[in-house]
């Protein structure tokens, strides 16, 4: 959150020392100046374009740009259009930042300056354009769409088609003041993550598990801090799911153990469990025990049988002494 919030400061600082400003060829030196340096940004943004196709429209009359420069004369990007205002639309013809001077969020301000110009000083509440398979990404961010409601008979054959490209448009809300959108959306995110903490605990940070330090496995969910807050925890089984688990787990585990060789076949605890007869500890003990002890019995003391049903008894009264110390049952 606190990179999060030092990216959005820079970014904010970066975009208060950029000036804005609306261009047309009137033939002065300035804006003859600035024209020339938007005509060369969009000639090395806009390969596919041809350069005198570009320096026509950008010095055309009939066209306008918004120029983004620092240092009070670098141009580093800006946005030709065309405004149609009897017909309530604005062609957006070029659009590009210099390379340098992208991924800083000067394309969305760019966009947003040129928005509200048009919305404070025109009659006209869309914009138009045609974009390429590299460009409508960043101009679905802008807020056009290629589903384009506006009447054809408003802008058909009134501007430029170009083959191989999507026409987008973006229709203007004229009560939203579109330079401060993104002052905007941080006030309304900080007003509903506030309105989160109030409803839960989700952004408290616990610390970390000293388990893991220990080794102490397996980890019992209840005890993780925080996490018994977080509302019934229906993926935890249950205390007798968890015995049924536990119980599965030993068998499989006596199964492969080198002494369980001759208890493999005949053993029919796995079966009982699956079917859920070990409803206690105690019951699940008792057969288990009763293996080891008919071992002994039927095989005499002395036989590999019963050295076997010894060693194996003794791994798994380890297995239930581990069990009990786990859910504190001594």
């Amino acid at each position: 959150a606190k990179s999060e919030s030092k990216e959005q400061h820079d970014i904010s600082s970066s975009l208060e020392k950029l000036d804005f400003r609306i261009i047309t060829n009137n033939a002065t030196p300035d804006s003859l100046i600035l024209l020339s340096g938007l005509k060369s940004i969009f000639q090395r943004q806009l390969p596919n374009m041809s350069g005198d196709y570009i320096a026509r429209l950008v010095f055309d009359r009939n066209h306008t740009s918004l120029a983004i420069f620092k240092n009070k004369s670098q141009v580093i990007g800006g946005i030709t259009f065309r405004l149609f205002e009897d017909r309530g639309f604005v062609e957006i013809v070029f659009c590009a930042v210099s390379s340098s001077e992208q991924v800083k969020g000067f394309g969305s301000h760019m966009m947003n300056q040129l928005k509200d110009y048009i919305v404070n000083h025109t009659q006209a509440r869309s914009f138009l354009t045609y974009a390429d398979n590299y460009a409508i990404g960043y101009f679905k961010k802008q807020g056009f769409t290629t589903h384009v409601s506006l009447d054809k008979r408003l802008w058909m054959g009134y501007i430029k088609d170009y083959e191989g490209a999507t026409l987008m448009l973006c229709t203007l809300v004229p009560r939203v003041k579109n330079v401060d959108s993104r002052k905007i959306l941080l006030i309304q995110r900080a007003a509903v993550i506030n309105k989160i903490k109030k409803l839960s605990k989700s952004h408290i940070v616990h610390k970390g598990l000293i388990h893991l330090k220990k080794h102490n496995f397996p980890i019992d969910p209840y005890t993780i801090p925080g996490l018994n807050l977080a509302g019934p925890l229906k993926w935890i089984p249950d205390a007798k799911s968890r015995l049924q688990n536990w119980q599965t787990n030993v068998v499989l585990e006596m199964q492969a153990h080198p002494s369980a060789w001759a208890f493999l076949q005949p053993v029919d605890v796995k079966e009982n469990i699956e079917n859920g007869k070990y409803d206690s500890l105690e019951s699940f003990i008792f057969d288990t025990k009763l293996i080891f002890s008919n071992a002994r019995e039927y095989n005499g003391e002395n036989s590999r049988y019963a050295r076997c049903a010894n060693t194996l008894q003794k791994f798994f009264e380890q297995k239930v002494n581990d069990w009990k110390k786990k859910i504190s049952l001594k």
